[in-house]
């Protein structure tokens, strides 16, 4: 058995078209280009707050305008989960890991109550015993500490892997000293070869296996 968590955005859930529309849509607050989807993506992965810093980076807005931006993005981003879906064969890779005994929790840079909510939303939350998000704690990941943290919730002493899409992710598990598995498919902005894995996967259903596998 083992204590799996799992990174949330591009690992578990395409959130990305849900993420462009609050933006685009605090963009037009301030007369604002839209931003694009491969934009939006590449803006992922540290947190709501350098999500918008780096959106208005993108568009040459003043650093006077973060705080009131930021309010707007986190108001829409409460409840952004109408285009937002699990990647195929999520669900099934969960159910049946939660059907074997392992125990399950989120560690993610998206807001804890967003994060929650998407969950609820998509009927996932039932899932994991323990969320951390990016709020939770005064670090964020790439820092251990949300990482440790969610392996602290589920308790016991088994063994604790990490699966995530992206450089943050690979970077927090190095820094907590713990093997990680790598979904191709996510978010993240350089080639595989480049980012620290013990192992990757590019379909969900293959998931299951390769998790025994590491614990071997």
């Amino acid at each position: 058995m083992a204590r799996i968590v799992f990174d949330l955005d591009g690992t578990l859930i395409d959130s990305a078209p849900d993420i462009r529309r609050v933006a685009n849509g605090v963009l037009a607050g301030v007369g604002a280009e839209k931003l694009s989807l491969e934009e939006t993506v590449s803006f992922i992965g540290d947190g709501a707050g350098v999500f918008v810093h780096r959106m208005r980076a993108a568009r040459g807005i003043p650093d006077a305008d973060h705080e009131a931006m930021h309010a707007a993005f986190l108001d829409g981003y409460a409840d952004a989960h109408d285009l937002t879906t699990p990647y195929p064969g999520a669900v099934a890779a969960l159910e049946l890991l939660r059907e074997r005994g392992h125990r399950l929790a989120i560690c993610t840079n998206k807001p804890a109550g967003p994060a929650r909510a998407i969950l609820e939303h998509l009927d996932l939350l039932a899932h994991f015993e323990a969320l951390i998000g990016g709020d939770s704690l005064p670090q964020r990941k790439p820092d251990p500490a949300p990482l440790r943290a969610a392996a602290e919730v589920l308790g016991g002493e088994d063994a604790v892997l990490y699966v995530g899409d992206s450089e943050v992710d690979a970077a927090t598990a190095q820094a907590a000293g713990l093997p990680f598995a790598l979904f191709s498919g996510g978010y993240r902005k350089t080639e595989i070869a480049t980012i620290p894995h013990t192992v990757t996967f590019d379909n969900h259903a293959d998931l299951p296996a390769l998790l025994c596998g590491m614990l071997a």
